[in-house]
């Protein structure tokens, strides 16, 4: 695959960018190498190689889901945390509309 300079040109307009012709000229055979340079990549077999999602395997950290895990702010409480709030409704935090 391969761009011609009023492909370039295109793809400058459409990403708002002013280049002059002697830019475009220029990036046409870069373009084209980088263009090379992806499919000679599509031509590696990597039908053995495992997905990753990173370089170093990591795991993940998980706790317990435990509603009463921390006494001051666990599960019961509702009452109490909600008479802080300047206005409660329906047992949630009310807040004001935003979208009108």
């Amino acid at each position: 695959m391969s761009v011609t300079r009023e492909e370039v040109a295109k793809i400058a307009s459409l990403a708002r960018i002013q280049m002059d012709d002697a830019a475009l000229d220029s990036m046409v055979p870069e373009l084209n190498n980088i263009l090379n340079w992806v499919e000679q990549l599509g031509e590696v077999d990597t039908s053995a190689v495992e997905p990753m999602t990173a370089v170093i395997p990591q795991a993940m950290r998980l706790r317990d889901d435990v509603v009463d895990a921390d006494p001051l702010t666990a599960g019961g409480r509702r009452e109490d945390i909600l008479a802080n709030a300047p206005a409660a409704e329906h047992g949630f935090f009310g807040v004001p509309k935003v979208i009108e």
